[in-house]
Parts: structure tokens; C-alpha cells; sequence
């Protein structure tokens, strides 16, 4: 079974096609800059697993269906095809960012479902739009062939109440629905499986706490299987301090900026979201560049770092909590998967916890899913690469079939 997987952005559209018999990936590549005078597409085809085949184009894209159009084309052709004809494709997965309350799980797009991810645009206006657009072109270039469409919040719709609620007059959450919805679910769903499997346990028999760090940071607290919280609110601006986006903060705090710079309240929306994190206190978004300021002894770059490796810190602490013991962490995505001096000071002074880190064999970056724990901790730690386009390609199939 052959499945595609994309993720349509508002003018972008990334996409892989993957063998699930072996779920190989067959090809891979990223439309950028869709509706500018210039684009340009970047795909990579691997026919066999010693050969690989990268094609760059750089001219107008006008819209996601002439994207598409051309990856399709690629896909196909005989420069860098991996299949003959697009029949061949036996589903589409889509990412679709917000869910809310209608999705509790994948599904097979058709027309309500369509009308369903289009009355949750008002809670992720950037991406949901964008997401349906991607479904609606594969629709149109695929006739015939089911599209899946797989959502960020799905993995989170286990909350009980009392994690997702705010403490704010309930009607507002009936009415305007407010509350905790969490997203990087596919993620956090793939790398808590994951290191079940590498544990020699089911998912359902082990208590974990997964962390997503990138430029984009989130947590969950998963209780065999099923997460019972996560740190990222009604939107991905709450939870641990990120690259550019504030995290928690005092909510007075917006008031009070508005106040005293003059500012809108969608104008202090942007300086959470855009000019804060590790870039609001030092300058710098980017860890790797971090490090090296502060090998060049910025004092700034050295106190974003304290305070993100805290920030993380203290989201395990509370997730102890949460889940009453733990039986692993998991360190993913760009920063957790590559950060060896970010991952071991979030894991510095945690023995309290049972959580104690080998700190040799958590040098370096990870490619592969890798235990970085002592013999003696009593709770395992691994560093396992987050893979996100299978996930969704994992639920297409278990779905369809």
C-alpha cells in the first residue's frame, strides 16, 4: 500500500510517499513560496535504498493545485519518478491542525468532515484553511482515491476535564470554545509508541512523559497510552519557553503591556508570538547559535539557555505529578533530538525522580532511537527522532483497512 502524506501551509506544501510495506520512504520534497514571483520545489526521490535522486525547481507557483501538479509530475516522471502512474497511490493522509471537539480521531474526508475542519478555522486561522486547501487539491488530482485527513489535537481529545478547562466562567467555554486543546500530537503519538516498542512494552503498559523541543516546544503527559495533558493551550503560544513564542507568562501581563507601550492586543499577540522566547531575552532562535554565544561568553545567550533547560524542567516535575510514577522520557524533534547540552541540563539534579542521565552515552546527536540512561535510573531515558509523516501514514492505513 502506497501512501501519500501532505501538509499544506498557506504558501507552502511539504509531502512523502511511503511504501507501507515496509514503510520505505519512496520520495520527499517541500513546494515554498507558493503565490511569489519565484517558488520553488525541492524533491527528493529514492528508488532504491542506495540511490537518491534530487531535482530543484525555482520558477512561479502560482497556487497548491500547480504545486501539486508538480509533484505530481515528478513523482511520475522519468528524471527522478518512483511510480509509473498515480493510481499506484492507494490513500492520502493529510495534517490537519486543529480538530477541536468534532475529531476525536482520523477519518476519511468527505463532504461534512469538510464542513467540520472549515467551522474550526476560527481556532487555528493560519493553518486550517491551508489544510483544507491541500485536501481539496488531492481531491481534484486524485479522483478516486480516499483521502485520510489526521489531526495535531487528536492525540490530546483524552484529557480529562480538569486538565483542559480554564479556571474562566465556564459559558466561555461552551460558547466561544476555550480551552487547553494541545498540538505536535502526531508526534508525541508516534515517539511514545515508539519507545514503548523499544522497551519491550505495549503502549498501554507504561506511564511517559514525551518532549517535543524545536523552534516549536510542546509536552504531554501520557498515561499508558492515552495523554492526560499536554503543555500547548487553545493555541501553541502556552506551555515551555520556544524559539520565538513567550510560553506561559501572567495573563495581566498583556494588559499591562498594551498599557505602557500603547500597543493593540493582536499587537502584543505578535511580540508573544514572534519576538520572545529564547529570541526575546538573547536575540537568538536559532540553539545552535546559542551555543556558540555563549562558548563566546554572552551572558544573554547563557540565561535564554538556563531559562529554557528550567522551563522543561519543571514541565517533568509537574508531569510526575500527573501521572503518579513514569516509566521514561522522551526527547524529540530538532532540539531533543540533536541538543545533547540542552537534553542532559534539563536532566541535571533530577535523581529525585529516579530520572538519572548517562552523560556519555548522550553526547553527540541521535539518528536513531537511543537510550542515554544509567543502569540504575529507575526511569528510562530516550532520545528517539520524531517521524511524523509515517504516523499520519499509520493511521491512513490501520483506518482504511
Amino acid at each position: 500500500m502506497k501512501v501519500l502524506v501532505i501538509n499544506a501551509g498557506s504558501s507552502s506544501l511539504k509531502y512523502q510517499l511511503l511504501d507501507m510495506e515496509n514503510e520505505a520512504v519512496m520520495a520527499n520534497g517541500i513546494v515554498e513560496r507558493i503565490g511569489e514571483t519565484v517558488g520553488k520545489l525541492t524533491h527528493k526521490a529514492f528508488p532504491d535504498t542506495d540511490n537518491e535522486k534530487k531535482v530543484v525547481k525555482e520558477e512561479e507557483i502560482k497556487d497548491h493545485k500547480i504545486g501539486m501538479h508538480m509533484v505530481l509530475d515528478l513523482i511520475t516522471g522519468s528524471e527522478a519518478g518512483v511510480i509509473s502512474d498515480p493510481k499506484e497511490i492507494d490513500a492520502i493522509g493529510h495534517r490537519v491542525v486543529q480538530g477541536g471537539e468534532a475529531f476525536t480521531s482520523a477519518c476519511v474526508v468527505d463532504g461534512p468532515v469538510k464542513v467540520a475542519i472549515a467551522d474550526n478555522n476560527p481556532l487555528a486561522p493560519l493553518h486550517n484553511p491551508a489544510n483544507l486547501m491541500g485536501i481539496e487539491v488531492a481531491e481534484e488530482l486524485f479522483p478516486g482515491t480516499p483521502n485520510v485527513a489526521v489531526f495535531d489535537t487528536e492525540f490530546h481529545s483524552t484529557m480529562p476535564k480538569e486538565a483542559f478547562l480554564y479556571a474562566l466562567p465556564y459559558d466561555y467555554y461552551k460558547e466561544l470554545r476555550i480551552r487547553r486543546y494541545g498540538f505536535h500530537g502526531t508526534s508525541h503519538k508516534y515517539v511514545s509508541r515508539k519507545v514503548a516498542e523499544c522497551m519491550g512494552k505495549k503502549a498501554d503498559e507504561i506511564n511517559v512523559i514525551t518532549v517535543h523541543l524545536g523552534n516549536g516546544c510542546s509536552m504531554a503527559a501520557v498515561e499508558k497510552g492515552k495523554c492526560q495533558d499536554t503543555s500547548m493551550g487553545m493555541t501553541p503560544l502556552a506551555g515551555v519557553m520556544m524559539g520565538t513564542r513567550s510560553g506561559d507568562i501572567d495573563p495581566a501581563i498583556v494588559a499591562y503591556i498594551a498599557e505602557n507601550k500603547g500597543m493593540s492586543a493582536t499587537e502584543v499577540d505578535s511580540v508573544l508570538n514572534k519576538q520572545s522566547g529564547l529570541k526575546g531575552v538573547c536575540g537568538l532562535n536559532d540553539m545552535r547559535d546559542i551555543h556558540s554565544a555563549v562558548e563566546n561568553g554572552d551572558e544573554m545567550a547563557k540565561l535564554a539557555l538556563d531559562m529554557f533547560a528550567y522551563d522543561v524542567k519543571k514541565y517533568i516535575g509537574a508531569y510526575t505529578a500527573v501521572l503518579g510514577s513514569i516509566d521514561a522520557i522522551v526527547f524529540t524533534a530538532g532540539i531533543g533530538e540533536n541538543d545533547d547540552i540542552t537534553r542532559a541540563l534539563i536532566c541535571e539534579n533530577l535523581s529525585g525522580l529516579g530520572i538519572d542521565m548517562d552523560f556519555d552515552k548522550n553526547n553527540g546527536r541521535k539518528g536513531e532511537p537511543t537510550a542515554v540512561h544509567t543502569d540504575a535510573s529507575k526511569v528510562q531515558v530516550w532520545v528517539i527522532p520524531t517521524n511524523e509523516e509515517l504516523q499520519i501514514a499509520q493511521e491512513a492505513v490501520e483506518l482504511l483497512k
